[in-house]
């Protein structure tokens, strides 16, 4: 199932250039896998509580363009890959229909005891063809 999720640039997200600083494309991706992951009926405080959480194992991420402030992006995900304890995902952001940073992102379901365990019912999303 593929996600989409909008946001804005906002003055904390930028340099003095007011140009976003790179980690930051990281902070919106990750609130659009959060409500990726939300809109798959996944509730990430009762995981936790169960000691499961996820954790990045991998990210590869492409810097094409530099968002501004004020600009309006729409982040999508889309799963790419899925195994017993793993998903990979293909993070986009675009800015009125231009790429600007993209990411292939890997996630582990770990354990109480930081171990892999099997991703959570309803994580076993089709990926992308």
């Amino acid at each position: 199932m593929s996600h989409r999720f909008q946001t804005r640039v906002w003055y904390e997200d930028t340099d003095l250039g007011g140009i976003v600083y790179h980690a930051n494309y990281l902070k919106f991706i990750e609130r659009a896998r959060s409500e990726w992951v939300e809109g798959l009926g996944i509730d990430q405080n009762s995981l936790r509580e169960q000691g499961i959480v996820f954790a990045v194992t991998r990210i590869e991420a492409d810097f094409l363009r530099p968002a501004r402030l004020g600009d309006h992006l729409l982040v999508s995900t889309l799963p790419e890959a899925i195994t017993t304890a793993r998903v990979t995902l293909m993070q986009q952001v675009e800015c009125a229909g231009t790429c600007l940073f993209r990411a292939r992102v890997t996630l582990a379901a770990l354990g109480p005891k930081g171990r892999p365990v099997r991703l959570p019912p309803g994580m076993n999303v089709q990926p992308s063809a």
